[in-house]
């Protein structure tokens, strides 16, 4: 079954679809009317019925679950020992259960119901307070609420309903396992409801599992796209991108704006980037501890922070109307977090801007996610310095002139006095910079031409620029989710050891450090600011690598890992230099036999921190033994058999560069 959507309601009849108490809130709060998916929930058809209801982000969401839960919670309870809450609400990440609690709070203020959030990494004992005030719903991320069930601080006799927020990331984030326990543990003839933004393969299968007369409710029908956020393609290389992001904070310097950074790594650089560039940001990821998150997550609100810098996990809760424009400085991998990612904004019927940051041998793919999304997109350029310094000007003379029709007495004395002194214009204009100093200074951006590069990725005209928004041309056998690089075993190295149209790089971190294909790729991307396929053969070495890297990227990826990385200080990257294959780095590994004994290991200092340090150490070929002089009753340790005495010593030499182990050599020459 799948519920429509009533029109809009009235301030007439909210008291009448919510009882006074609710509607009240709502007052308070200054809503006047439902949403589409708020509405659905209360169609009488529905009572009793399990819900999966889905819609787009920002549609408040949020606010339907305590809709659908008022029913529940209004029972009253005598006291408890426990904590005996009528409802439990799921949710991903500690941000989202803050929200919730939030929204929660106020709309149910005139009931005076209280509600309790549990989440990793908070204090127990601020927990187990908080529980122990009797919350009608607790709110919590799926670890922390197990284990406060496993624990039986949290009593589920009187509970009715259980609701999964974001299940689709959920499952995503490998809570599937804690999922099903909660599950289990609470008591039989409880409703489950489940809400997402996306109704994915599994979170379907999971509903079948445990829900009964299951109902669809779609705010807004599944793949719908918001209709008030504007989707951006913004070309710029890899070395370049927080130029880029630079220039468009700059462009647009009254807008809140939320960035997605991958990793966390991502996350602390930029961040610190963007504040030496004059910028009030801050960052958000999860290994922050959670009083630091709360800070930021809090100032980004009130407004004292231009810019967040987040990853995807930490940002899943940031439900923050002012956020103007949402810049993705790398494109996901998969539609549904791309429609999170742009879902924070456009939110509550705001207009909003979606952007992402794409170096152009990434467009096909980009343009592939953005066509699965179902959204209108266009390419737009980048703003230039020029650009950016014009739009300053004009700014600061709409503000001078502003001031003039508002000057106070005081300042046109100041005025009066800075003329019959006879200021010069320079110290003049040098007064007026300073007042009107804006953030930072553009940065100088290589220029990519949409329309070709547009062309170049669908063969078409298709995508077009600014001013003529439009649908790409659907992509043949595509797979948008494979971002990585081609595959290195078809690659045919030059003479000098690079590939065709690619430039090699020496990497001093090899094999016997931990280093290996899947790891190197992963660090030159995060250090040189490129994408996996930028990059070409890799050849990993005992000590050190050779890695393969586009041209066109090579100059900026060098630049980019010129200095040393705090991080992995011993591990440095440099043009390679041909000169190297003359030594022993480029000498035949040894293999080691199947049937030896596992290598002795030792502490390298030269390995990457967050790697393994425990390493194999290369054995020598080991010589054939003379036999010893010594008597045996000397050193009964060293004797030899005759046999293995006389045996020749190329018998006892690896060969094929196969080590085999002194106790296997002796049985072998004493064969021979």
């Amino acid at each position: 079954m799948s519920s429509t959507p009533p029109p809009p309601a009235a301030d007439a009849d909210l008291s009448e679809l919510l009882g006074p108490a609710l509607a009240s809130a709502f007052a308070k709060k200054g809503y006047a009317t439902l949403t589409p998916v708020q509405r659905s929930v209360l169609d009488p058809a529905l009572a009793g019925r399990d819900l999966r209801i889905s819609s787009q982000t920002g549609s408040g969401k949020t606010l339907a679950i305590g809709l659908v839960l008022r029913d529940a919670v209004q029972d009253p309870l005598p006291p408890a020992q426990n904590a005996r809450p009528r409802a439990l609400v799921i949710v991903p990440t500690r941000e989202l259960a803050v929200q919730v609690r939030d929204e929660l709070t106020w709309l149910y203020a005139p009931l005076s119901l209280r509600i309790a959030v549990v989440t990793g990494g908070s204090s127990y004992r601020e927990e187990h307070r908080s529980l122990a005030r009797g919350p009608a719903i607790v709110v919590g991320t799926p670890g922390r609420l197990l284990d406060h069930l496993n624990r039986q601080v949290i009593d589920t006799s009187a509970l009715k309903s259980v609701v999964l927020d974001e299940a689709d990331r959920m499952l995503d984030l490998g809570f599937k396992d804690d999922l099903e326990n909660i599950l289990k543990l609470v008591p039989e003839g409880h409703s489950t409801h489940l809400v997402s933004a996306t109704f994915a393969r599994e979170v379907a299968a999971l509903a079948d599992r445990f829900q009964k007369r299951a109902a669809r409710v779609e705010g807004t029908p599944l793949g719908t796209a918001n209709a008030d956020i504007d989707h951006l393609i913004y070309l710029a290389l890899p070395n370049e991108r927080v130029a880029a992001l630079v220039n468009v904070l700059l462009y647009h310097p009254e807008e809140q704006t939320l960035i997605f950074a991958r990793t966390r790594a991502d996350v602390a650089d930029i961040t610190r980037e963007l504040q030496a560039a004059g910028f009030s940001a801050g960052a958000l990821s999860g290994e922050m501890e959670q009083a630091a998150r709360v800070r930021a997550l809090s100032a980004f609100k009130r407004g004292d922070l231009r810019a967040l810098v987040a990853t995807d996990v930490a940002a899943r809760g940031i439900d923050v109307q002012d956020i103007a424009r949402v810049v993705q400085l790398d494109a996901p991998n998969d539609v549904d977090t791309y429609t999170h990612r742009s879902g924070r904004t456009g939110r509550a019927g705001r207009k909003g801007v979606s952007a992402l940051l794409v170096p152009p041998a990434a467009l096909r793919r980009a343009v592939s996610m953005l066509q699965h999304a179902g959204v209108r997109f266009r390419i737009e350029r980048l703003p230039t310095a020029d650009q950016i310094r014009e739009a300053q000007d004009q700014r600061w003379l709409a503000e001078l002139s502003a001031q003039a029709e508002q000057a106070s007495p005081r300042i046109e004395r100041l005025v009066e006095r800075i003329q019959q002194e006879q200021l010069e214009g320079r110290a003049l204009l040098t007064l007026i910079s300073r007042l009107h100093q804006s953030v930072g200074e553009p940065r100088e951006v290589t220029p990519i031409n949409p329309q070709d590069r547009a062309r170049a990725a669908q063969g078409r005209g298709a995508v077009r620029e600014r001013g003529a928004p439009g649908r790409a041309a659907p992509e043949r056998s595509r797979n948008f989710r494979d971002n990585g690089p081609p595959s290195r075993d078809s690659r045919a190295p030059s003479r000098d050891g690079a590939e065709s149209g690619y430039v090699p790089f020496h990497i001093t971190w090899g094999e016997s450090h931990g280093a290996d294909p899947r790891r190197l790729v992963a660090m030159l991307c995060r250090r040189g600011n490129i994408n996996g396929s930028d990059i070409g053969a890799i050849r990993v070495q005992p000590t050190s690598s050779v890695v393969d890297v586009r041209a066109d990227v090579a100059a900026g990826f060098a630049e980019a890992t010129r200095d040393a990385d705090p991080r992995d200080p011993r591990v440095r990257i440099s043009p390679f230099d041909p000169g190297r294959r003359a030594g022993p780095e480029h000498a035949p590994r040894w293999r080691h036999r199947d049937d030896a004994a596992p290598p002795r290991e030792r502490e390298d200092a030269g390995a990457p921190r967050g790697f393994r340090k425990q390493t194999a150490l290369r054995e020598a070929p080991r010589v054939a033994e003379q036999p010893s002089a010594t008597p045996k009753a000397a050193h009964p340790k060293k004797s030899q058999p005759k046999a293995a005495a006389q045996a020749p010593a190329a018998e006892e030499a690896p060969r094929g560069g196969v080590f085999v182990p002194k106790r296997f050599a002796k049985k072998k020459a004493s064969r021979a």
